[in-house]
């Protein structure tokens, strides 16, 4: 295990959630519940996704299959790399559109994830690494093995992956700095919550108010984000379960819910993750 990303100065990081949703997304096909047919637009979630402009890197955390849709709804122009957190349908399967970053770009799309993952991701996607024919909007990926608690550069930028759980499967979050992102999470291993030591800012999953074998409740959420003695939570993978309005209004000041278009922005710091560092601003997206 070495040192995470927090132990040194750490630049100017803008993170902006892009989903906040679960792997059916919100509203849900065919459901006509309250939070289905809200009009609150904090209620609609594409699925879970966040985007990271460090410097003038662009980082996102999962491809699902609403990618294409929000990177239409906040464009970028530019993508230096992807962190894949596992290989379920709903953070993976917008993999394919990467291959437009490849075609204006002129090169591989580095994908960051374990080495279970990566088999997983050379099974599903067997096409992009072995195509039967040039052509055809074949991405071209290139899987790079990284390993829990060991800081990679990525992009130019120090990440601390971290080794969590989602029921029996060990997947992964991220540290960057102050901000670190738990999504499908339902374990914080003991050593994950040390590499965690310090971080200011955290957006953590959180399924519904009931409990759920491989995801966090509400509830869980909440007492594992204090445990861990964070300033501010943003809960995130939220089911139709949880209306925006009324489930805030219930949490303590320091836990919100995200929601697609959230953006906050940390300032550069030194010695992130010592006492003082500097907390997070939020600025409303375009929900």
């Amino acid at each position: 295990m070495t040192s995470p990303a927090s132990t040194q100065d750490y630049p100017a990081v803008k993170v902006t959630v892009l989903g906040s949703g679960t792997s059916m997304g919100v509203p849900v096909i065919g459901c006509k519940c309250k939070v289905c047919t809200s009009t609150d637009p904090r209620n609609t979630r594409l699925r879970s996704s966040i985007k990271l402009t460090i410097g003038e890197r662009t980082i996102l955390v999962d491809c699902g299959v609403d990618m294409r849709h929000q990177l239409l709804r906040r464009p970028i122009d530019h993508l230096d790399a992807v962190l894949i957190t596992h290989t379920h349908a709903d953070h993976l399967h917008g993999l394919d559109d990467l291959r437009a970053f490849c075609y204006f770009q002129r090169q591989c799309m580095p994908i960051y994830t374990t080495r279970p993952f990566i088999e997983d991701i050379n099974v599903r996607f067997a096409y992009a690494f072995n195509p039967p024919q040039m052509g055809g909007g074949v991405p071209l990926l290139d899987l790079i093995e990284i390993t829990p608690g060991q800081t990679a550069d990525i992009a130019g930028v120090p990440v601390t992956p971290l080794q969590i759980m989602h029921g029996r499967l060990p997947i992964l979050g991220f540290r960057f700095g102050p901000f670190a992102y738990l999504t499908d999470c339902s374990a914080i291993p003991d050593e994950t919550a040390e590499l965690l030591a310090g971080v200011d800012t955290i957006i953590l999953s959180a399924l519904r108010e009931k409990e759920h074998p491989t995801h966090f409740n509400i509830a869980q959420a909440t007492e594992a984000a204090e445990k861990l003695g964070v300033k501010k939570a943003y809960l995130i993978h939220m089911a139709h379960d949880v209306d925006h309005a009324e489930t805030e209004a219930r949490l303590p000041d320091w836990v919100r819910l995200a929601y697609d278009g959230l953006d906050l922005e940390f300032e550069a710091t030194q010695g992130a993750g010592t006492t003082g560092a500097p907390g997070a601003s939020e600025a409303a997206g375009d929900a």
